[in-house]
């Protein structure tokens, strides 16, 4: 199995194993959650954290991962590519808390730029921080709004020639989100090092609530049994990335994708993979 599916399957194992399972009250589901979870992977060494033990739409994250950079909340690019985000479109086409938007617009500073020009400066530099979720309008006391960031912030660093980011997510449905925010945050991160000039390095996703729901205890459990002979993936992005996903270049997430598909055999679908509401 490649690297990331191991390391997935066992953490799958384990909240099934030693997950608490309690009634979560605002979906009216269970959950076997486990706190604190954290994993990483040497893109370099171990390949692109691709999950090969089931079926996943991988298009989707590359398209999501372009229309973030681009700064964008209104969701007319995204929707060519993925249906996914649709429940927490408001009435204007827009997403209050897209992440490119907080990244870019929301705080009246463009953190994307800031990080590069900051290490583009200083690559010792051990502040570069993007941060996603508004303590003003995000969580209790909040803003009403259809959807709040999982990946609240995330951390840049560059150590020894090759830069690595730290994603820190507030909240994982282990099934589904996980795999695709693994996939989106990585690609940011390989993206970000071609920007800066440099090789992308250890991914680290740290999950402060793990979780899986209850009509997905099944899936879990096939995936946990589930062997293959998949070798690690080390895809070549094409150039300029950045600059060309500021622009919302379609032509972009196509050729992104071709550069997995040659190599991406992934084991069949899981049944019963419904997103929770």
């Amino acid at each position: 199995m490649t690297s990331f599916d191991t390391i997935y399957q066992g953490i799958l194992k384990k909240i099934m194993e030693e997950g608490v399972e309690e009634l979560n009250v605002r979906t009216g589901h269970k959950t076997r959650a486990l706190p604190g979870i954290t994993f990483q992977i040497d893109i370099e060494k171990d390949g692109f954290p691709v999950l090969t033990l089931r079926k996943n739409p991988i298009k989707s994250p590359i398209a999501e991962q372009v229309w973030f950079l681009s700064g964008d909340k209104n969701t007319d690019f995204l929707r060519k590519y993925t249906k996914m985000w649709d429940e927490f479109i408001e009435p204007d086409g827009t997403i209050t808390s897209a992440y490119g938007y907080r990244w870019k617009h929301h705080f009246k500073r463009n953190q994307i730029d800031n990080i590069i020009n900051l290490l583009s400066e200083d690559p010792s530099s051990r502040h570069a921080v993007v941060i996603t979720w508004d303590p003003n309008d995000d969580g209790p006391g909040g803003t009403a709004k259809k959807n709040v960031p999982c990946p609240f912030a995330f951390t840049i660093n560059i150590i020894g020639g090759r830069l690595h980011l730290h994603n820190i997510i507030r909240s994982n449905d282990m099934m589904l989100g996980c795999p695709f925010d693994t996939f989106g945050f990585a690609l940011m991160m390989c993206i970000l090092a071609q920007k800066l000039g440099v090789k992308p390095g250890m991914y680290t996703h740290t999950i402060s609530n793990a979780h899986i729901y209850d009509i997905h205890y099944d899936g879990a459990r096939e995936l946990i049994k589930r062997t293959n002979n998949h070798k690690n993936i080390f895809p070549v992005l094409p150039q300029n990335v950045f600059d060309r996903a500021e622009r919302k270049d379609e032509q972009l997430v196509e050729e992104i994708y071709q550069t997995f598909t040659p190599h991406y055999q992934p084991d069949g679908p899981i049944e019963g993979l419904n997103i929770i509401k």
